[in-house]
């Protein structure tokens, strides 16, 4: 009888579990269930008051927002594949030899560090501006190149940050042998460092894919045409006619499939990353 209650009991509180699992994840994730639901309506399904719960399915949003309208979402998702992508990546080219630099050689980690990392929390906002005219003097308003520099200079922080922690973790006899072996500063960078920090190498990029795909502030200011990022493209439905909401809608449920995908895909690799380190041994 005690191991019938205890096998029932222990049921009881697994079901319990997923029930608090599945409740909270369906409410953290409503906006965005409701965002797919709505691209799914007609006008008239959107429009009628209180929404119906049951509609026959359409794919017409979709097909205004890929072909049919004045917009070229596809355009904007590449804006912002190449921009987030590019950011990424010249973040880790600039931050990962940076923080080498700090934690080995000192250069900058008492003042550089604290300095870069509390910019981070400066509101953007602020920046706009002076931005926007340096841009207009390099001629750098809407376009990739400009793009990928502001989102790598928002990106650099974060990056700083898990880079030092992370080579911090990292043995200084490895250099040590390095050196002895006839390796330069940067033959140990590339042949030692770089291959022990790939998990952190992977996260990083990861994170700041994310960050500049959801980059709205400065693809608002700095583009017009050409280098539209997907978040400027969708409000590109709100019309001095109305909001076509189930354009826009649509529009954002492709729009966050790529960073869907890719966090889904790479979610175990961070996990692995961000515990590196963590117990020394």
């Amino acid at each position: 009888m005690i191991v019938r209650r205890r096998n029932l009991a222990s049921r009881i509180g697994t079901a319990l579990r997923w029930l608090v699992f599945i409740v909270t994840g369906f409410v953290l994730n409503l906006p965005i269930i409701m965002t797919v639901v709505t691209s799914l309506k007609s006008t008239a399904d959107i429009n009628t008051s209180p929404p119906p719960l049951l509609f026959e399915p359409t794919l017409d949003n979709y097909r205004e927002v890929l072909g049919a309208g004045n917009t070229d979402l596809p355009g904007y998702i590449l804006n912002s594949i190449v921009i987030a992508g590019g950011g990424a990546l010249l973040a880790i080219a600039l931050a990962f030899p940076a923080a080498y630099a700090m934690v080995r050689y000192e250069v900058g980690k008492s003042w550089l560090l604290p300095l870069i990392t509390n910019l981070r929390a400066v509101p953007l906002i602020i920046f706009a501006i002076p931005i926007y005219l340096m841009y207009q003097l390099a001629g750098l308003l809407d376009s990739w190149t400009g793009m990928i520099l502001i989102e790598c200079v928002i990106n650099i922080p974060v990056a700083l940050v898990l880079f030092v922690g992370f080579v911090q973790d990292i043995p200084e006899e490895m250099d040590a042998a390095a050196k002895i072996d006839g390796a330069s500063i940067w033959g140990t960078l590339w042949h030692v460092i770089f291959p022990l920090s790939r998990p952190i190498l992977f996260a990083v990029l990861i994170l700041s894919f994310v960050y500049g795909w959801n980059e709205f502030l400065f693809g608002l200011i700095l583009t017009t045409k050409q280098a539209v990022p997907v978040t400027v493209g969708a409000t590109f439905f709100v019309t001095s006619y109305g909001v076509k909401w189930g354009a826009t809608a649509a529009a954002m449920t492709l729009g966050i499939i790529p960073p869907l995908i890719l966090g889904l895909f790479a979610y175990p690799y961070i996990g692995k990353s961000m515990l590196t380190g963590a117990v020394k041994g």
